[in-house]
């Protein structure tokens, strides 16, 4: 099999993959990676154009004073002439000058932290000398030891080591560094403060979506204001839209239960028979009917968070059931926690374990904690839904279903309420197949 050959598309996935996901990442990176680059050109051309140049300069110049130091000391190795070229060596040429009688070069030698300085010195000092030599930058931290191999012993020199390469070229290297830390640790600090702005305005988003209100204040970068003024009126807009709603729910409520007391009235006072009931069952479906309207239109109704225990709710919703004549099985830590609108969850829940108790012969609710927050499942053992039909069945006012038949209960807006409580919690309604063979549906919350 013939491997694709890597291209710009290959390298740009690469690329994107190494690219911090953050805003913050990524406006750093757009800083500090071109002084970065900067730097690193700047201190390349300075050690290849400028230092290496120097370098090369006073190891050249060290080579021949060495050379002449050992051509002299040639000419006449007695000890008064040594004594003389030492004196003299030590005066003009600031060499420390010993003959070692009997002596051999070193194996060894300990290496410089700046390859290219022994490089240099190296080349020099076999350009100028025959005999063999042998040198050590490393040992001595201000003096460099170079030594020679003579007839009859060892002629060693001792040089200061700005003779052989600029000492100070490291205090370039530190305030290039100092000064990309400098600008990086400014550039953070900007950056940060830039960044934090629209973090808070995410949280609010994020809080104000949950239904939660937390208090904002537009600043930082003029964009990120305009965009904070921004939510800030939409929020508002949608807060009076909610207020003007519930108003009007409130107002249809009342409407509609009056006539419907009445009615009931009239026909509890009315002479007993087969169509007078048949009018109650009716009567009775048109209140169930119109309490699931105004519980979906009234969503969350302004109801708060609460730290409460899932084990108090499902208690309760059992309990309800089984007034109802639906058997449910509870599974779960008695003592899991968490922080929910307690009415509108169990609304939600109730929906739930009634969609399975009409579908199903048994019901099991399952709670536990999963990656950081709290899933419970409702289980049954009924014929399930097809898992092409799982969006339909959220649709609001979705009554039939190819595999659960029509739903005579209720008007469709079992599942619609659910997912709009998990959702409203930041978490989220789904179906899937159940353990017990039919259908299960699962709330995951925060």
């Amino acid at each position: 099999m013939r491997l694709p050959r890597p291209g710009p598309r290959f390298l740009w996935r690469f690329l994107k993959r190494l690219t911090p996901t953050s805003l913050f990442g990524r406006s750093l990176l757009i800083i500090v990676l071109p002084v970065a680059l900067m730097q690193i050109a700047v201190t390349y051309v300075f050690f290849d154009a400028h230092w290496q140049t120097v370098n090369s300069h006073l190891t050249e110049g060290l080579a021949g004073d060495v050379a002449l130091v050992l051509q002299t000391w040639e000419e006449d190795p007695s000890p008064v002439a040594t004594k003389r070229l030492q004196a003299r060596a030590q005066a003009n040429l600031d060499l420390s000058i010993a003959f070692q009688d009997g002596g051999v070069l070193p194996k060894g030698r300990r290496a410089s932290l700046f390859i290219a300085v022994d490089r240099s010195l190296r080349k020099a000092l076999a350009e100028r000398i025959d005999a063999p030599v042998w040198f050590d930058t490393g040992r001595y931290p201000a003096y460099v030891d170079v030594r020679v191999k003579v007839p009859g012993g060892v002629l060693r020199i001792i040089a200061p080591k700005d003779r052989v390469f600029a000492t100070r070229g490291h205090i370039f290297i530190f305030w290039l560094t100092a000064a990309t830390v400098l600008l990086t640790a400014i550039s953070i600090v900007f950056i940060r403060n830039q960044v934090r702005a629209i973090e808070r305005l995410a949280f609010a988003a994020d809080a104000f979506g949950r239904g939660a209100d937390v208090a904002f204040s537009p600043h930082g970068a003029r964009e990120v204001r305009q965009a904070a003024k921004a939510f800030l009126a939409m929020k508002a807009r949608i807060q009076r839209h909610v207020e003007q709603r519930t108003i009007l729910l409130a107002a249809v409520s009342h409407d509609l239960r009056t006539p419907l007391t009445r009615l009931k009235l009239e026909l509890a006072l009315a002479t007993p028979g087969p169509r007078i009931e048949a009018m109650k069952a009716d009567i009775g479906e048109m209140e169930h009917m119109i309490e699931e309207y105004l519980a979906f239109a009234r969503g969350e109704g302004g109801e708060g968070l609460e730290t409460v225990r899932l084990g108090d709710i499902l208690a309760e919703i059992v309990a309800a059931a089984a007034r109802s004549g639906v058997g449910v099985a509870v599974d779960g830590p008695p003592d899991l926690s968490a922080r929910v609108r307690p009415g509108a969850l169990k609304r939600a829940l109730t929906n739930l374990v009634g969609n399975a108790a009409s579908h199903a012969g048994q019901v099991r609710i399952t709670a536990r904690a999963a990656g950081g927050g709290v899933e419970i499942h409702v289980d049954d053992d009924g014929p399930g839904i097809a898992p092409d039909r799982y969006d339909d069945a959220f649709a609001p006012f979705s009554r039939l279903d190819a595999a659960r038949g029509p739903n005579t209960k209720g008007v469709g807006l079992g599942l619609a309420i659910a997912r709009d409580v998990a959702r409203g919690h930041g978490g989220e309604v789904t179906l899937g197949v159940s353990p017990m063979g039919g259908l299960r549906a699962t709330v995951s919350l925060p």
